[in-house]
């Protein structure tokens, strides 16, 4: 590449952060303030200045997507295949230095990884044979913790537990078998890949003499996002004689609810002395007013490193604020606002807190014709919860629906098992009959044992019985009976617990549904088959594949790194945004975080919405609007009706 001539292209702090000397350089880069950029031409300048040889050169990243978009660029820098560079995510990175070492990973040449399926298959086997209850023990939670403390660096046997906590103790001794049976069978699992790789380095002096003097110049991509484990292997890495190159921003630290820590940003300067720290404050995305609200809401944090978003262009329009009388009213003005605007729909974005509030914002697309698309995700009749449900309710409506009875025959789990329901099927095509009335010949025959006979009466009498409790109620008080009968909200009480509160929100969305079918349609006697029907259509329709132009809808998480020239940030309401379980654990602060993402997702029109009344928990609640409404100074804002 032409050095000087690419060093034009950056402004004053990237060709500093670029050209720094050979030094520590912690780059402070906020929301589009050209970070990627800065760490592949600092990249390409090493290589280019001949400071560096290609094989002294780490970078490091969290997303396969993330690592090919870095090796990409650099390969366009350099004009040609950058090879000897490690480009790839920790776990990528990890899992080829333990190819290469493995007789020193203590693991076999032909070592396998588990993928998160494999893994909670291997503990289910675990939990069996130490004859514990799954109800109590729960695979996935126990999936978690493993994980959860392979992230922290911790293994069973450094733990010392105290007797008093049963609990904690046999979660321990669990870990410690699963450990045992992974070193026999000679596999690892994902977490795995970081930890063995660490303590690699660590228990092997002269290994890791030898890529410290290796790996001279290691580079880290979007650093508030790393995790004890992931600290501590860099800290490892550079030694006393790397420099570390690190571009992150503080205010975006969202995941510490899956391990990351923005503590390792405090930690630099302690860890790694003599250093530069290089803000990067130019914006190339936003407007100057959506850039001054954001400053203004992300100021109200305590303990930030601080910088101030700034472009070079003036102006801009305000800040829009609707507030709904309702989440449908709210979905409406949306839908009617998108309508209006001449940009293709995939310059559009909904966003919002909770993966629940999506399925307003369908059903008022799908309504108005307009395709859209889940971002990173699945749409609302599609989830697993939602399908299990409504298999539930078609089943209730109708004892012959055979895909019903199969989905929901052994969910919750209920003894009932694959040999079973292979019977049933026999039955059923040797005797041309649905599977329940299968079911009933067989046991009526004693065609099974006696434990998964009971397991398949008690089944076929759940049903029955929910079919009588829900006579002659609304169609959303059925909906409710039947979640309680079926034990599917507490079935998924025992995943984890973000997971948990997925589903339990959508499960109270699918009530809300109901209710506003109900209310929109005449009561008739076949409500329910009605509403099935609108169900099944809604699931079919709508979204688009990826590569057509539609309304991108996503999760406040999920937008991290994407920008649109329209954003309607929704549900901006206490305890829906700032989330109750944030404010009851303390964790405002990240929030805030959460809707400075958000807000500088925008590059145009910002739109924030929130609710006058919500359904929540069965009951329309009053709702107060997010205190982030109020943290935006009201020069910046300007309300709009419908």
């Amino acid at each position: 590449m032409d050095v000087f001539k690419e060093l034009n292209t950056l402004n004053e702090k990237q060709r500093e952060a670029v050209t720094a000397p050979l030094e520590h350089i912690f780059v402070l880069a906020g929301a589009g303030s050209g970070k990627t950029k800065v760490l592949t031409h600092r990249i390409a300048w090493l290589l280019e200045t001949e400071q560096a040889h290609p094989y002294q050169i780490l970078a490091v990243t969290f997303t396969n997507k993330a690592a090919n978009e870095m090796r990409s660029r650099i390969n366009t820098l350099l004009k040609q295949p950058s090879s000897g560079l490690w480009v790839g995510t920790f776990h990528g990175i990890a899992h080829r230095l333990l190819r290469i070492n493995w007789q020193p990973a203590n693991l076999p040449q032909t070592f396998q990884i588990l993928d998160s399926d494999d893994q909670l298959r291997a503990i289910k086997r675990i939990l069996k044979t130490l004859q514990l209850d799954d109800k109590v023990w729960t695979p996935k939670k126990v999936q978690i913790f493993i994980n959860a403390k392979k992230d922290q660096g911790l293994r069973a046997k450094d733990v010392v537990i105290n007797e008093d906590d049963a609990w904690l103790a046999q979660m321990f001794s669990i870990y410690q078998i699963y450990e045992e049976t992974l070193e026999r069978t000679g596999t690892i699992d994902f977490a795995e890949l970081l930890l063995r790789t660490y303590e690699l380095l660590r228990d092997n002096p002269a290994l890791l003499e030898h890529y410290q003097q290796r790996f001279l110049y290691v580079h880290v991509d979007e650093f508030q996002d790393t995790n004890t484990i992931q600290y501590q292997l860099l800290q490892l890495l550079v030694g006393t004689l790397g420099k570390l190159f690190v571009v992150f921003d503080d205010d975006q630290s969202i995941y510490a609810w899956r391990g990351a820590k923005i503590e390792n940003i405090q930690s630099l300067n302690h860890d790694f002395a003599n250093n530069r720290l290089v803000r990067l404050e130019q914006n190339y995305r936003s407007t100057n007013t959506i850039l001054k609200a954001a400053n203004k809401l992300i100021g109200h944090n305590q303990g930030r490193l601080g910088k101030n978003l700034w472009t070079k262009y003036s102006g801009g329009e305000p800040v829009f604020l609707y507030s709904a009388y309702t989440e449908t009213s709210e979905a409406q003005f949306v839908v009617n606002k998108i309508r209006v605007f001449n940009y293709e729909r995939k310059e559009i974005a909904i966003l919002y807190r909770t993966t629940a509030q999506s399925r307003i914002f369908e059903e008022a697309l799908l309504l108005q014709g307009i395709p859209y698309r889940i971002y990173g995700g699945l749409r609302f009749y599609e989830r697993l919860e939602i399908k299990d449900m409504l298999a539930y309710l078609r089943l209730v409506q109708n004892q012959n629906d055979d895909g019903a009875f199969e989905r929901v025959v052994n969910t919750p789990k209920r003894g009932i098992g694959e040999r079973t329901v292979a019977v049933l099927r026999g039955v059923a095509r040797q005797q041309r009959m649905s599977l329940w009335i299968a079911a009933r010949l067989v046991i009526e025959n004693r065609q099974l044992k006696a434990r998964a006979s009971n397991a398949l009466t008690a089944f076929l009498d759940l049903i029955e019985q929910c079919e009588k409790c829900v006579h002659g109620l609304q169609l959303h008080e059925q909906v409710e009976q039947i979640i309680i009968k079926s034990s599917l909200g507490e079935h998924y009480k025992k995943g984890g617990a973000a997971e948990a509160q997925k589903r339990l929100e959508n499960l109270e969305e699918l009530v809300n549904a109901a209710r506003q079918f109900a209310q929109i349609n005449p009561s008739s006697s076949t409500i329910l088959t009605e509403f099935l029907s609108h169900t099944a259509l809604e699931a079919g329709v709508g979204q688009g594949s990826q590569y057509d132009d539609c309304v991108q809808l996503m999760t406040l998480h999920s937008a991290k790194g994407l920008e649109f020239k329209v954003v309607f940030l929704c549900g901006l309401e206490e305890g829906l945004f700032p989330h109750k379980n944030s404010l009851e654990e303390g964790n405002v602060e990240e929030e805030r975080r959460l809707c400075y993402v958000g807000i500088t997702r925008a590059r145009q029109h910002l739109y924030l919405c929130h609710s006058e009344s919500r359904y929540r928990y069965g009951e329309r609640e009053l709702c107060k609007s997010s205190r982030f409404i109020d943290e935006i100074p009201v020069e910046l804002i300007e309300e709009v009706r419908a």
